[in-house]
Parts: C-alpha cells; sequence; structure tokens
C-alpha cells in the first residue's frame, strides 16, 4: 500500500483497567486509589504523542467518567485546539455492553478531537446477533463487544479504523467465534473500503485492533487473529526482541491469586496492507537477533512499526492500578 502522503506517527495505548468492583480481591486497592495512578499513567505516556488512541477494557460509567475528568484537567495540554476555546482535549467512543447506552462495561476509544475528526462509530456485539445489545453466544458467560471508530487526522488527512475488544474470560469456543467475527470486520475494512459509512474519500488508511482477548499465544482465539491467513499481525512480532520494552506478562493478578499465573493475554495488532503481506511485515521488522529487514514498508505494507512495550502496573507504594499491564506501540503508517 503506497502513500501520497506523510507518514503519520500514532501510539497506541491499551490497558483492562479493573472494573470498578464492590467486592475486591485480597490485594486490590478500591478504584479511588487507583484512579490517580491509572489516569496519571495514561496522561504521561500519550502527553507528548498528538496522535495518541486510549484501548480500554473494563470500564464502568462511573470510570469512564473519571478518566475523562482526570485527562481534561491537565492545565498543559500539548495539543490545544486554536478553534475552540473550551473543547476537552479528550473525548472517547463506546457504550456499555449491556444495553448499548452505558450499562455494563465499556471497550471505550479515547482520543483527542482536536488532533483526530471521527467520521463514524459503532459497536457490534460478538454473537450471533452482533446487533443487538446484551447479546451473547456460544459458551460466553457474558456479553463482550468489539467498539470501531474511523478517525481521520486532521492535519494529514490520513485515516485509521481503530478497533477495541475485551473477549470471554470462560468460553473458549465464544473467543474463538469472537476472533473470526473481528477478523471479517477487518477485512471488510483494510480491503472492501468502498461504499461503507464513513469511508468516503479515506484511501491509504490502516487498521489497528487492541484489547484484552483473555486469549495466551497458544489459545485459539490468537491462533485465528494472527495466523497466517489473518489480514492482522502481532505488532510485538514487528519489534525485534532486543528493541522491546518492559515485561512479558500482561496479566498479573493483585499477587495473592495463587490460581491465576501472570500470562500474555493482552494485544495490539496491525492490518498487513495490500493482501496477505504478514511474511513481508515480519522480514522488515527483523530477526530475533535484532537485525533489520531488507522489505520496503512503504511498497508493501501501511505500518512502520517503531516500537513496543508492557507498562509496569506496580511500584513502590505497593499498589497496583489494575490487575493488567499496559500495552504500548508505536506506529508510523506510510
Amino acid at each position: 500500500m503506497k502513500s501520497s502522503t506523510n507518514p503519520l506517527p500514532i501510539r497506541l495505548v491499551t490497558h483492562n483497567i479493573r472494573y470498578a468492583t464492590s467486592t475486591p480481591f485480597r490485594g486490590e486497592e478500591p478504584w479511588p486509589k487507583r484512579r490517580p495512578r491509572l489516569i496519571s499513567e495514561l496522561h504521561f505516556h500519550t502527553a507528548h504523542i498528538s496522535a495518541a488512541i486510549i484501548c480500554l477494557q473494563e470500564v464502568l460509567h462511573s470510570q469512564l467518567l473519571d478518566i475523562l475528568s482526570g485527562l481534561n484537567a491537565s492545565s498543559h495540554s500539548q495539543t490545544p485546539n486554536p478553534n475552540s476555546s473550551d473543547q476537552p482535549e479528550w473525548a472517547s467512543v463506546g457504550v456499555g455492553r449491556d444495553d448499548g447506552i452505558c450499562a455494563g462495561e465499556y471497550s471505550p476509544l479515547l482520543y483527542r478531537p482536536s488532533v483526530w475528526r471521527l467520521r463514524s462509530h459503532r459497536t457490534l456485539w460478538l454473537s450471533e446477533t452482533p446487533q443487538i445489545p446484551g447479546s451473547k453466544s456460544w459458551d460466553a458467560a457474558l456479553p463482550r463487544i468489539l467498539t470501531i471508530g474511523i478517525f481521520q487526522h486532521r492535519e494529514s488527512k490520513r485515516s485509521v479504523v481503530a478497533m477495541n475488544t475485551h473477549l470471554d474470560d470462560r468460553g473458549v469456543r465464544s473467543r474463538e467465534e469472537a476472533a473470526r467475527m473481528i477478523v471479517r470486520e477487518v477485512e471488510g475494512y483494510a480491503t472492501g473500503m468502498e461504499g461503507r459509512e464513513g469511508m468516503e474519500g479515506m484511501e491509504g488508511m490502516g487498521v489497528l485492533l487492541a484489547g484484552d482477548f483473555n486469549s495466551e499465544v497458544e489459545g485459539g482465539a490468537y491462533q485465528v487473529i494472527n495466523s497466517t491467513t489473518s489480514p492482522m499481525t502481532d505488532l510485538r512480532e514487528l519489534v525485534p526482541e532486543a528493541e522491546r520494552y518492559g515485561h512479558e506478562n500482561t496479566f498479573t493478578g493483585f499477587g495473592f491469586e495463587e490460581e491465576k499465573r501472570p500470562k500474555r493475554i493482552d494485544f495490539l495488532f496491525v492490518n498487513n496492507g495490500d493482501g496477505n503481506c504478514k511474511q513481508t511485515l515480519r522480514e522488515a521488522a527483523g530477526g530475533a537477533d535484532g537485525s533489520k529487514g531488507t522489505v520496503s514498508h512503504a511498497e508493501r505494507t501501511p505500518w512502520r512499526v517503531n516500537g513496543y512495550a508492557v507498562l509496569a502496573n506496580r511500584f513502590e507504594d505497593g499498589v497496583y492500578n489494575s490487575d493488567h499491564r499496559a500495552v504500548v506501540g508505536d506506529v508510523v503508517l506510510i
């Protein structure tokens, strides 16, 4: 996929923030104590990257309001909007999974309206009836959703589709079926854009997918999304091992759940470009020894991947901001 415009750097952040429960686990602090740590994390890691997109999971309506309020409370905005003195720095799209409005957990997309123009957005329920709020299928314990936002960068006019999800933690089949639904959605946006709502005049776009997949690398859902025939590639695989930062595992628990071992279940994915260029992406990223590939990204793929990190979720004060760690990816739409 070639582009006739300037490259667009984007930072993608995903974090399952743990819902605000009234019955916390041992080692889990209540949301009011975790909240400022979580907001500080999001602010620090997006403050100097204007085109950042934040994907969160397990977010109750009250938590979403808290996070937006916290991010917008900063008086040191890096990206003021010259056309509006009262527009908040951060906004969000997404709905509660139980009723399609505000009940139940959100999987919201957070973005800066002064940087991104929201062209359209929608929510799919990952079930056999994806348009019915609160629906679930197969062996899913709870309703699960996919939040989709189509954004156009105001300055460069480049466009991206951002997707955020949280797959079921109980149902193996439901995770795999949901993964297949997500792959079909990506294929529709990446290869069949003509005539789709919100897609007019948006050539040269890329697709970003983030979330808590409740599937390890060996699990069926991950294998579906990252297969050789999938339009998506795990962003981590596109960064040489020597250049990755932070932890390996993304789920930690709160330190006392003996049956819950640390594991990598939170992922970032990017689309492969024209056709299936998965091998091209990996060659361009280079091998595990840190060597760089020789394939031209600009000729075959929409993305250049510059970095990958799994952040800490606990510091010297001993407070976990969540039972998951945030995952960060730096990419460039080329």
